[in-house]
């Protein structure tokens, strides 16, 4: 007799069925059996708070008083993701997956894709105002990645509740230009096909959304940055806005990693000479030389010794992505010599100590001797 061996899908469905059996029913942890663990610990809390998988989900939506204030809070990040949104809807047309957009509460405020309103288990998701947390729907890719906040895929019975084991999802966090959760964006099937590639699908998007949000806060200079082996004018760019005396308006999570000194959710404000060892004013000048040409990067000394392509663009600068489409890459101009950054940023100590030489020396741990010298005998 021939013995049909399961095919990968049903392997999968058989590993998350046994994974429900052992954890929601019989109490016990299976380590390796669920593909994340975060899948388990999330399943832990609903249980902790008094869900069970067989109970039915509510999909309640806010009330009218409660929709507005949402709206109005989030029109900004409606607003940045509604290009993407459109965009992915395009991408997945064809897929039987939509995206859906939420707070960082979960409660969705806008959603896009082929959706199918006559699919009741389609359309109750992807109401403006329902609330799709944790809390309210149990383990979903929303919920876990607002949780998380890490991306995420979620297939069928990975869900926590009977009732939703339909869907397969992607989730995505979305941080804001101070650091903080934003919201999040999800791609979601029903009875779709599993495709766990829309992980990457979503968090590149996810990423197109932070760098809009960082454009749209109100700044006078945006810097690109990202390392010597990488061209600049991409999604993956690390974003930094500036104000006009160099304070730091706003960054993107890629900034964040590249910088250590732009911590996020910090409440202390970070001035751009603080990540930079160089006088930030040398940035709003590369800009405006620049500005009735085309734009070309420089390269910045970080505190720590290393070094990063930067590209100065003042507000309006056509720094959206994809502006160099069609144009030629901005080239990167040369390296600044470490002894004209020295020079510069002695200049600076001297300027700010209104032309006290000994004052500058002793912020810069240098001898006075040395600052006249750097400075070829300008100093006062």
């Amino acid at each position: 007799m021939l013995t049909v061996l399961p095919t990968s899908s049903e392997q999968r469905l058989q590993q998350i069925a046994q994974a429900r059996q052992a954890v929601l029913r019989d109490g016990r942890s299976l380590p390796g059996l669920l593909a994340e663990s975060w899948i388990e610990r999330s399943w832990q809390r609903c249980l902790a708070s008094g869900k069970r998988p067989e109970q039915e989900v509510s999909f309640d939506v806010l009330s009218p008083q409660a929709l507005r204030r949402t709206e109005e809070a989030n029109h900004v990040l409606v607003q940045a993701a509604r290009p993407v949104l459109e965009k992915l809807g395009a991408a997945i047309a064809s897929t039987r997956y939509f995206a859906i957009l939420t707070n960082a509460q979960g409660v969705v405020v806008d959603v896009n894709g082929a959706i199918d309103r006559r699919d009741r288990r389609a359309d109750l998701i992807t109401r403006i105002g329902v609330d799709l947390s944790e809390q309210s729907v149990g383990t979903t890719a929303i919920g876990a990645a607002l949780t998380e906040l890490q991306p995420v895929w979620l297939h069928r019975g990975e869900h926590f509740f009977n009732a939703n084991s339909a869907y397969s999802c992607a989730g995505a966090p979305l941080f804001g230009p101070d650091g903080r959760c934003a919201g999040m964006l999800d791609l979601t099937g029903v009875d779709a096909v599993e495709r766990p590639e829309l992980k990457h699908l979503v968090v590149q998007s996810a990423r197109s959304i932070e760098n809009a949000l960082i454009q749209s806060r109100p700044h006078d200079l945006l810097i690109r940055l990202n390392w010597s082996s990488h061209s600049l004018g991409e999604d993956s760019d690390g974003l930094v806005s500036l104000d006009p005396d160099g304070w730091v308006s706003g960054a993107n999570p890629a900034a964040r990693q590249m910088v250590p000194a732009l911590q996020a959710g910090s409440p202390a404000a970070v001035h751009c000479s603080e990540l930079f060892a160089l006088p930030y004013e040398m940035l709003f000048d590369a800009a405006r030389s620049d500005a009735a040409g085309s734009p070309q990067a420089m390269e910045v000394p970080l505190w720590s010794g290393l070094r990063l392509h930067a590209l100065p663009l003042l507000r309006g600068r056509a720094a959206a992505p994809g502006w160099f489409s069609g144009r030629a890459a901005p080239a990167p101009a040369p390296a600044i010599p470490l002894k004209d950054v020295e020079t510069a940023l002695i200049r600076k100590a001297v300027n700010e100590a209104r032309g006290n030489v000994m004052k500058a020396a002793r912020a810069l741990g240098i001898s006075r001797a040395t600052v006249y010298r750097r400075l070829g005998g300008k100093a006062k």
